[in-house]
This record gives C-alpha cells, sequence and structure tokens, in this order.
C-alpha cells in the first residue's frame, strides 16, 4: 500500500493523506538553524546544537505520536480545523504535504478554504520561515479567525524536560504588536541573566491579538486538539510569566470568492553582543535592533519568494556533480535525488536529532561523522574540510578518540569518553576520501591539537599516524586488534559483564584484563592501513609506507589463519579467548560485519571462484540474507548472553540481535561487486532502498524516500518493519555503493575508476561525473556477463585499465564503458 507518489521533476515526495503509519518528516536548514517538520506539521527547531539551543517544544514518546509543531488554526465560523490535519483531526476536503529538498508544502481544505504553508529555512538566515496563503475556494464570503501556534522551549533541551521546579517560574516574553514589520513575540527566557540569545515569532502584518501563555491558549485540561482560543474565535492577549510560555498571533481576515490573503511568519534566532544585550539603561527591554533587520528581510511575499528560489537553485547546483540516467526510474531517483540528500542531512545532524533521537542524548560521533563524509564529500569539499579538522581535534594524544563531541562547542564528551576501538581507522577514511576527492594535500599540514588543546597540535598526518598505530599497539593474543568498549557494534560489549539494571554497557567495565579482540577492525585495519600507506608514500615517505604495508600484510595473515572459521569469517574474540561467530555455537553463528569488510579489503580474495572471499559471502546469502535485507548475525540469541552484552538483550530479530542493519548492508553489496557479481549487488541494495519498498509502506511504515537504520529481521514479530529512520550512517555508505561500485565511478588520487558492476538489469546508462572542476559523461554498456570487466574508450580512445586520469578544471571527458 502507498500512502503517496514521488513527483521526480519537482524533486519531492507527496503526501496524500494524513494517515501514514507514522509521521513522515523532512529537514529545513543547511548550516546553522535546523527545523524537523512532519507531514502533519510536527516537530520543533534549534541553532546549531539540538540540546543546547533548542527553540521550540517537541514531545517525545506521547500520545497521539507527534505532539508538539507549528501549527495554524482556522476558525471558519465556528467550524474550527487545521490544514495539517493535527492536532485538531478535523476531516479535511482535500490534503498534501509534499517534502522537498530543504522545504515542505503543506496544503489542506475544507468547507471552501484552503491553506497552504510553505516552511523553509533561508540560506545564509537562523530563522524558519512560513509562507501562508489562505484562499476561498467557496461561493460565498468568507469571515476567517486564524491563530499560529509554537511553543517555545527554554533552550537546553534536556534540562526543559526535568527541571521543572525552576523552570515554571523563569518563563519570560515581550510583545511588540506594532513593530517596525508587523507583530512579533519574543522568547526572552533566562535572557536577563547569562544568555546573550532570544527567538522571535512574528508575522508580517499587525496581528489582531496575541497570546503567549500555554494555559490561556489552550484552556484547562485541554490538550492542542481542544484549544480554547481557537475556539473563542479571539486572542486573550495572555502574556506569560513562568509556566508555559508560547507563540500565537490572532489573524481576522475577510476573503471574496476566490480570493487569497498571504503572510510571512518568521521564527529566528538572535544573539547579541554582551554589551548590546538591552535597549534601555534600566536592562528591563531587548535590544531589538538584530531581530527587527531579520523580519525586515521577509517583510513581504516577493522577499520569501525570492528567498525560496535560492535555496531550490542551491540544491539544483549541489545535486549536478553527481547522477545517473537509466531505465530503472527508482534508481535514478535515489541516485539523484534522495540518497544524496539524506546524505547531506546525516552531514548536519550525525545521529543528533530525529524522530528517534531526542538531540538530547548524543552529538556528533567520531566514527559517525568520519562514514558520513564518505558520502557527502563530493556535495560541499570545503565543509567536508571543516569537519575533518573538527573530528580530529577530538582526537587523544595515544591515538584514540572522543567518542562523541557536542556541535555547539566541538568538545569531545566526556560522558561517554573514548574506548571505541575502531574509531581512530575512520579518520583515515575520512581523510582519503576527501583527499581523492579534492586533490587537496596540503589538508594533511594544517595543524590540529589533541583533545582540542593547542598546545599539543601536530600535523594531520600525525593524526592519521597516531590512528595507524593506536591498533598496532592494541592487539591480543592471536594479532588481532582489541576490540575496547566496541568496535562499529556498539552493542558487542565483551569487556562489560553487566548484570544491573539501567548500567550503561558502552561505558561500563566490570571486569577488567580481558583479550578480546575484533576482527572487524582486522578488516578495517588491512583496508584503511593500506590507504595511510599510499598516503605516506605521496608525502615522500617511502619507509614509513613500506612498514605500514608490511603491518597490513601481518594483519592479513593473522585474520585468514585465526579469523576463518571454514567457511565464514570469525565476528570476535572474546574476554577469555574464546571464538564468537562460529558454526559450533547454536547462535550467533555467522554475523555479516566481518564477511562484507574482509571482502571489501579483499582478504580471502583469490579470484579463483572457490577462495575464503566468495565462501564468506556465498554463506552471507544463504543465512543471512532475506527479502527485506541481510540480518546482521544468524541465528538470533534467545537469551542474555552477559559476556557478549548489550546485543543478545534485545528480542530476536531486532536491532543488533538478528535485525537487518541496513549500515551494514552496503558492506556486502561492495564485497559482491568486487568478486564480479554485480547482479547479486543490485539485487541485495534494491531489498533494502527505500524507492524498492514503496508499494509495501504498510509494512515498511517509516518514509519511502529515505533509508531507516533497522529492519526487523526474520526472527522478529514484524519482519520488515523499520526503525530509526533519516539519521542513519547507511544514507554514506549506500550512496558510496551505488555510486561508486554498481554504477562503478569512483574517485581515486589520480583519477576516476570506471568499473561498473550491476547485473543484467540495467543494461545501459550514462552517469555525469563533476570531479575536480572537470565533467565527465560516462556511458555504459552492460551485457550483464557474470564477472565482466569494462573496456573503456575515452575520448574514442581504448583506453587500458579502469583508470581514467583527471582532466583539466572546465573540461568535458566523454567514456564509454562496455562490458
Amino acid at each position: 500500500m502507498r500512502y503517496g507518489h514521488f513527483d521526480d521533476d519537482a524533486r519531492e515526495y507527496v503526501i496524500t493523506t494524513p494517515h501514514t503509519p507514522y509521521p513522515w518528516i523532512n529537514y529545513l536548514g543547511n548550516e546553522q538553524f535546523f527545523s524537523l517538520v512532519s507531514h502533519q506539521a510536527g516537530g520543533y527547531s534549534f541553532y546549531r546544537d539540538a540540546k543546547m539551543r533548542r527553540l521550540t517544544r517537541y514531545r517525545y514518546n506521547n500520545i497521539p505520536t507527534d505532539a508538539g509543531g507549528r501549527y495554524l488554526y482556522v476558525n471558519d465560523g465556528g467550524d474550527v480545523w487545521t490544514p495539517s490535519w493535527l492536532p485538531v483531526k478535523a476531516d479535511l476536503d482535500h490534503f498534501e504535504t509534499r517534502h522537498g529538498l530543504g522545504y515542505t508544502h503543506i496544503t489542506g481544505e475544507r468547507r471552501g478554504v484552503r491553506v497552504e504553508t510553505l516552511l523553509f529555512v533561508p540560506m545564509g538566515e537562523d530563522a524558519e520561515v512560513q509562507r501562508i496563503t489562505v484562499t476561498n475556494t467557496s461561493e460565498v464570503t468568507k469571515s476567517l479567525k486564524l491563530f499560529t501556534f509554537l511553543e517555545f522551549a527554554l533552550w537546553n533541551a534536556q534540562d526543559d524536560q526535568t527541571n521543572y521546579q525552576r523552570n515554571l517560574s523563569i518563563g519570560e516574553v515581550e510583545v511588540e504588536q506594532d513593530g517596525p514589520h508587523g507583530s512579533a513575540i519574543y522568547h526572552r527566557t533566562e535572557y536577563r541573566e547569562r544568555r546573550d540569545h532570544y527567538a522571535v515569532y512574528g508575522i508580517n502584518t499587525r496581528a489582531a491579538g496575541f497570546d503567549t501563555d500555554r494555559d490561556t491558549f489552550l484552556g484547562a485540561w485541554n490538550g492542542l486538539g481542544e484549544a480554547a482560543v481557537p475556539r473563542a474565535g479571539a486572542s486573550a492577549g495572555s502574556v506569560a510569566s513562568g509556566w508555559y510560555p508560547i507563540g500565537s498571533h490572532g489573524l481576522e481576515l475577510e476573503l471574496a470568492p476566490g480570493e487569497s490573503r498571504t503572510y510571512v511568519v518568521v521564527l529566528g534566532y538572535v544573539e547579541n553582543p554582551q554589551d548590546e544585550k538591552w535597549a534601555d539603561d534600566a536592562h528591563q527591554v531587548v535590544n531589538k535592533e538584530r531581530a527587527h533587520a531579520l523580519l525586515g528581510r521577509f517583510a513581504t511575499t516577493e522577499q520569501a519568494d525570492a528567498a525560496f528560489d535560492r535555496l531550490r537553485a542551491y540544491w539544483t547546483d549541489l545535486l549536478s556533480t553527481y547522477s545517473v540516467s537509466s531505465t530503472d526510474e527508482r534508481l535514478d531517483r535515489m541516485v539523484n535525488i534522495w540518497n544524496q540528500y539524506q546524505c547531506m542531512v546525516t552531514f548536519n545532524m550525525s545521529r543528533s536529532a530525529s524522530y528517534f533521537e531526542t538531540g538530547i542524548g548524543r552529538g556528533m560521533g567520531f566514527r559517525d561523522s568520519n562514514q558520513d563524509l564518505l558520502g557527502f564529500v563530493h556535495l560541499v569539499p570545503e565543509r567536508a574540510r571543516e569537519r575533518i579538522l573538527d573530528i580530529a581535534a577530538t582526537q587523544l594524544p595515544d591515538g584514540s578518540a572522543y567518542h562523541q563531541y557536542q556541535p555547539l562547542t566541538k568538545r569531545g564528551n566526556d560522558d561517554i569518553g573514548s574506548g571505541f576501538n575502531d574509531d581512530p581507522l575512520w579518520l583515515i577514511a575520512g581523510v582519503a576520501a576527501y583527499i581523492k576527492e579534492t586533490g587537496d594535500w596540503a589538508v594533511l599540514d594544517e595543524k590540529v591539537p589533541f583533545d582540542n588543546d593547542e598546545t599539543i597540535a601536530d600535523t594531520l598526518f600525525e593524526h592519521l599516524t597516531r590512528s595507524f598505530q593506536f591498533t598496532l599497539d592494541h592487539r591480543g593474543p592471536h594479532g588481532l586488534p582489541l576490540i575496547g568498549r566496541a568496535d562499529w557494534n556498539d552493542c558487542l560489549n565483551l569487556n562489560c559483564f553487566s548484570t544491573e539494571p539501567g548500567e550503561s554497557f558502552q561505558t561500563t567495565e566490570n571486569q577488567a584484563g580481558g583479550v578480546a579482540e575484533s576482527v572487524f577492525i582486522a578488516a578495517q585495519f588491512v583496508l584503511y592501513g593500506a590507504e595511510y600507506a599510499r598516503i605516506a608514500e605521496h608525502r615522500g615517505l617511502p619507509k614509513v609506507a613500506e612498514q605500514a604495508r608490511a603491518a597490513v600484510e601481518v594483519m592479513r595473515a593473522a585474520m585468514l589463519e585465526h579469523a576463518w572459521d571454514g567457511r565464514w569469517f570469525l565476528r570476535a574474540y572474546d574476554y577469555d579467548g574464546n571464538p564468537i561467530g562460529t558454526d559450533a555455537h547454536d547462535e550467533g553463528k555467522i554475523w555479516i560485519e566481518p564477511q562484507g569488510f574482509a571482502v571489501m579489503a579483499r582478504v580471502g580474495v583469490d579470484g579463483n571462484g572457490s577462495d575464503k572471499a566468495t565462501s564468506a559471502l556465498d554463506s552471507v546469502g544463504e543465512m543471512l540474507a532475506t527479502d527485506h535485507g541481510m540480518v546482521l548475525q544468524f541465528p538470533a540469541y534467545t537469551t542474555y548472553q552477559v559476556h557478549m552484552g548489550e546485543v543478545s538483550t534485545y528480542p530476536p530479530g531486532y536491532k543488533e540481535n538478528g535485525g537487518i542493519f541496513c549500515h551494514n548492508n552496503p558492506w556486502v553489496i561492495i564485497g559482491e561487486t568486487v568478486l564480479g557479481r554485480g547482479q547479486r549487488a543490485f539485487d541485495y541494495y534494491r531489498r533494502i532502498t527505500p524507492a524498492y519498498r514503496e508499494e509495501i509502506s504498510d509494512v515498511h511504515r517509516l518514509e519511502p524516500y529515505v533509508y531507516a537504520q533497522m529492519i526487523a529481521g526474520k526472527e522478529a514479530v514484524r519482519h520488515g518493519e523499520a526503525k530509526n529512520s533519516w539519521l542513519t550512517g547507511t544514507a554514506a555508505w549506500n550512496f558510496v555503493a551505488v555510486s561508486q561500485y554498481l554504477l562503478g565511478v569512483r574517485p581515486e588520487y589520480d583519477g576516476l575508476v570506471v568499473d561498473p558492476q550491476i547485473g543484467p538489469d540495467v543494461p545501459e546508462f550514462t552517469v555525469r561525473r563533476v570531479a575536480r572542476g572537470a565533467t565527465y559523461e560516462i556511458t555504459v554498456r552492460n551485457t550483464g556477463t557474470p564477472g565482466a570487466r569494462a573496456r573503456l574508450t575515452v575520448d574514442g580512445e581504448p583506453l587500458g585499465g579502469d583508470l581514467v586520469p583527471y582532466a583539466e578544471a572546465g573540461s568535458t571527458v566523454r567514456v564509454v564503458a562496455e562490458l
């Protein structure tokens, strides 16, 4: 069952009913100000940090789902409704939400009144803009009362939800009915003390009334759907004093048949220098100069429209770097629009703020952000460079790293700390991807502090060296890397041994001195250790490169000797040195991560069809693959395994316990292309890619335009149901898999590799790739012959091998690949 459809020409997903299985959301904002908005106008806004600078309030785990947002109430002669359906839930004669790239357009119509609301965050602005157009579609004159609504959060989202003994006494607002650009409400809680920032909520007309006190607006015992002020048809003029501050503008308008009226509403964030906080000597009136300037930039519909046009042009330019044209429209829409869009959202958000992450508990991840970079570096290389330097600054002097850092301060998160032993190697992955894309070798000479301490700063290359050396210095008895608190799988906790409810699996170590080793990190070291050697060689350090390659080969040998179980790779060795992921066990026999990553690193790849790599991926297909994707391990654990930690706490088939953890599926997809099995790789790709799952939206439940982190596995009660959409490394890795390996166009240090492996289902396609200022038009003619590799012609001349050298900026290179 579908609940909408793709509009590829407009680059939108069109939702045609409010009754989707779950809120389907979008992200607004590209720089510092961000909003989450659902198809029913739910969600919230924040400046830079979803925990520390939350502007509006949202309630997770609420009944009904999706409680809190930016709403518009309509009172049409006593008939009260909301064009977003929620929160009033009055039946609509027409409903449509269009989620686009950085904007959402919600339309609701009832009894001859049509309301269209366009929501977006303009480029270069710390504000959300709503362009609201009200149209009388009836044949009689309409006298309408409109009421905007949002609820302010008290900045620190965690404190906002917990510290009520203080927070219910500190709410403060100012109201400006006759401002230079209309009416405005200023949320200034804590501004009188240490804060230098406030929120402004303005409308580009003089409102008929206002409310800033939630209890007054709702009425005693009422919810948002029963709000008293809209039902009364008149604002109460309430001024918040403590309790719950809100913003609401009351409007009165009369529309003749066919007549429309448009308003522009702005929710903005404003900072004032300490010596410019106040407009009066008594420090009672907020300095509104910057707020007035902001509102003045959106004082007319034409200004809002121009800002929206700039936003759309930004995305058109951004997505011009990589595109494909094929006979498969679902492939094209994912590659050209939605996958790259999701990569940009994960760049902005990491894992911090979604409808499954509150923005309170997690900052930017060291591991996460480095992997996300793989998917967006071609879009915004200059911001990728900045992100790399921010990440590297949270590395510790021994080469380990803070697992997370806060985007507002860019400092490591002490509550989580370090000890996740895969973290250091991801920095090599991110830097290598950036240099391949840009050719910016100078980034390696940038001085970057360790632990944000400028007194111990060193070159970025030295950071990579310490990442590499950290793994070498932390190996166990089999020569494999020690796992620490966890490797990529945070729920595989081999040094925790927790029996205390509520104890953190990731930060608690109840036993010390174990020898738990990770086969995954071993494969990671083989792959990215080789990249480190290539980088060192380019810097004129041949001895360092030689030593690095020797260490990589030692690790490869250790994997083949100690990490092979007969048909697949082991997952790990536990605290006592016993294998995990072995056929000898009844549960957890085979795990997906080492199979995919080992083949990506070409461990066990001999090219004879009967090698270890082929056996490992054949075992994945036999034991882990389902119609909805590949499960993480099989069979799932049915009892708690204290020596393994959180992975066994989930019911069978969910999350890390036999769930389809979509993030690691692309590693197998890439591995299959390494073996020349493009048809199988493309089949796996389609199983988890949302556009191919749109027809089963009633099963999948989440958005059919972006990836989910997890899909319930074959041992789950609700196999095929997705959870945790948007903020997942699946976005970056699946874009890498499809763009660089299935379609086969990937940047290297000295040129573009053209090596497509997609099978016979896509017999011909053209990739347009901009790289280092030159444009490459690559036409692939594909027989789908298993194991075949492309023969290349570049500008009419045959080319030996698969590496197309980089051309001069501004030139166009035409490549034909036949296989």
